[in-house]
């Protein structure tokens, strides 16, 4: 990300606003907890852009949050190809439908639990799964927004019981989340039991988004990455795939109640 037009925006007008305030790089270090060789580091590309950082200059400079604005652009901007246009379609989605047969949904994970699927690819530098990281945990806030779309999830039970005994803590506060922000009026969790063998669905994971037009986009996700959808022919069979993959699953109330089962049973 370190070399993209966006992130050397971000210290332009680090330094330009920073020079505005008649700050040096000592003094404006003290005041974000930082020291002045490590602000110059940040103003001359030698380090990382940091969240903190970056929040604690906007809190101290006044921005009105310009700098965090900026990173959260030099983080899309960061993002493979092929999730760019879905990335675009889910913040505009007035509805979002997620059916996933082997992980929690990624706009409801935890951080902690987010941190260990990423890591799970060894291929991942420390510092390339914090980045992946704060791009997902920020993906988060439509959920959160004052037009929030209407999220429907659907996960099978044997997701929420695959912990050995070193991620059950893990587990459980992940399950403990989705409970919680399955009770808010825009999202809905709706659980697969494990005695639904087969069906349609454990073909694969996908996701439909549903505009301000009222039309469908899907998105594949697979080893590579993913795939949008957005022929009227491929967008049906996924809306037809839905109804047969949420009509096996349980209602919400019933959803919620096998959760805390779940939880219950390793206490």
């Amino acid at each position: 990300m370190e070399g993209e037009p966006t992130a050397e925006l971000i210290r332009a007008q680090l330094r330009r606003l920073r020079l505005s305030a008649e700050l040096s790089q000592e003094e404006f270090g003290k005041l974000v907890h930082f020291s002045g060789s490590q602000v110059s580091a940040v103003e001359l590309g030698q380090r990382p852009l940091d969240r903190f950082f970056l929040k604690r200059a906007d809190e101290v400079l006044g921005t009105g949050g310009l700098l965090m604005s900026l990173l959260k652009l030099a983080e899309r901007d960061g993002q493979p190809s092929w999730l760019r246009p879905w990335l675009e379609a889910e913040r505009q989605a007035q509805q979002l439908r997620c059916y996933q047969p082997t992980l929690i949904p990624g706009l409801l994970q935890t951080e902690n639990y987010a941190r260990a699927v990423i890591r799970a690819n060894d291929e991942l530098s420390d510092d390339e799964v914090e980045r992946r990281l704060a791009v997902r945990m920020d993906r988060q806030s439509i959920l959160v927004q004052a037009e929030a779309p209407k999220f429907v999830a659907v996960i099978e039970e044997s997701v929420l019981r695959r912990a050995d005994e070193g991620f059950r803590g893990l587990m459980s506060q992940q399950i403990a989340h989705l409970v919680e922000r399955a009770e808010s009026p825009h999202i809905s969790v709706h659980v697969i039991p494990v005695e639904v063998s087969n069906h349609i669905g454990l073909n694969g994971p996908f996701t439909l988004a549903r505009g301000s037009d009222g039309g469908w986009v899907g998105h594949l996700e697979n080893q590579l990455g993913g795939v949008v959808v957005d022929r009227d022919e491929d967008v049906a069979i996924l809306l037809a795939r839905w109804e047969s993959v949420r009509s096996e699953a349980l209602p919400h109330r019933q959803s919620t109640l096998l959760m805390k089962e779940v939880m219950t049973s390793w206490s």
